[in-house]
């Protein structure tokens, strides 16, 4: 079967199914339709990529639950209100989400993302710092004992494994990029085992949706750094999502001009165009980052379907993360004096 064959025998447009209701949600998802409505709008965020310099950006803010309580000029103290905006997020979800496993699946986030900073640290002899999320699933105790240590047995199974064929793929060239592509397979896999054990359409869905946006983008960056011939394919595209790892492979191989043919039969066509001509024409993943972002949320959107459920509490969450990621993007970028018009291509 070829890469064509294979992307045809999807059974959706643009979307695929975000499941069916859960009535045992209806207080929960009520709840979070409420929140949904403070969400910041495309409108402000131009409005704030629009203002003239970082102090009238940040004066937009003034009235949301990221003003600062001063002068808009401490960048510092906006990161500080950002964290905290992202932990209460992070907490309503927690106290909405009926199913405390799925809760735990999303904390593996900063497990992951704990485990990736230990080991770059870890296998370049640097020191293992402090600067750990404290939002996971594992202690940072019991995580600083385990690599102070070097007895990973401390933690959990998934994560054991992780470390072993991490250090393993590390050692054969001394490529510090094994270490993520080792760890972004792990997390893939044990997201979608987790959501077949939940049985949650939705969660494999999204999972499957991720995997196959984190492939536009390695192979977009591959691409442009010429350096796909250093790597092998097997390992840095992730399965299980709905387009095949070897159509990635098989992108490598063309120029920018035909790629978006080559997923003409998938749901990432304008992505993969969008993306494509921008870094062909600016040297920039901007309009990339920015199409991924939008299909993401368009699908997290399509929760608005569902009456009630678990899923418009895993959309919320994802949601809010964004726009708490846009803002400190924007925010970041006024800070920097970048051009106005590299803001809005990143926004959208």
């Amino acid at each position: 079967m070829n890469n064509e064959q294979r992307t045809t025998n999807l059974d959706f447009y643009t979307y695929p199914s975000v499941g069916t209701d859960d009535w045992c949600y209806a207080f929960e998802t009520a709840r979070v339709r409420a929140l949904e409505l403070q969400m910041f709008t495309r409108a402000a965020f131009l409005d704030m990529a629009n203002a003239e310099n970082f102090e009238q950006a940040a004066d937009l803010l003034s009235g949301t639950e990221y003003a600062l309580p001063g002068p808009g000029e401490d960048f510092v103290q906006l990161e500080s209100i950002l964290l905290l905006r992202r932990t209460a997020a992070r907490k309503i979800f927690s106290d909405l989400m009926r199913q405390k496993s799925i809760a735990e699946l999303f904390k593996t986030r900063d497990d992951f993302a704990n485990l990736r900073l230990a080991l770059r640290r870890t296998l370049t002899e640097k020191p293992l710092l402090n600067d750990y999320s404290d939002e996971g699933n594992v202690s940072l105790d019991l995580f600083e004992q385990a690599f102070t240590e070097d007895n990973y047995e401390l933690l959990p199974t998934y994560m054991q494994q992780a470390v072993e064929q991490a250090v393993l793929a590390y050692y054969q060239n001394k490529d510090i990029r094994q270490i993520d592509f080792v760890i972004d397979s792990f997390q893939a896999d044990y997201n979608l085992k987790e959501a077949r054990r939940l049985k949650s359409v939705f969660l494999i869905d999204l999972f499957g949706i991720q995997n196959d946006l984190t492939g536009i983008r390695t192979m977009l960056r591959l691409k442009f750094t010429e350096s796909h011939s250093n790597v092998r394919p097997e390992q840095v595209f992730l399965k299980g999502g709905f387009v095949e790892p070897e159509l990635f492979e098989q992108a490598l191989e063309l120029g920018y001009e035909s790629l978006a043919p080559l997923f003409f039969a998938t749901p990432y066509y304008r992505i993969v165009e969008a993306g494509a001509s921008y870094l062909a024409s600016e040297k920039s993943f901007l309009r990339a980052e920015q199409q991924c972002d939008e299909h993401l949320t368009g699908f997290l959107k399509s929760t608005l379907q569902i009456t009630a459920g678990p899923q418009p509490i895993v959309a919320f969450l994802l949601m809010k993360e964004n726009e708490i990621r846009n803002v400190r993007l924007v925010l970041t970028a006024k800070k920097n004096n970048l051009d106005t018009k590299l803001i809005q291509d990143r926004i959208g």
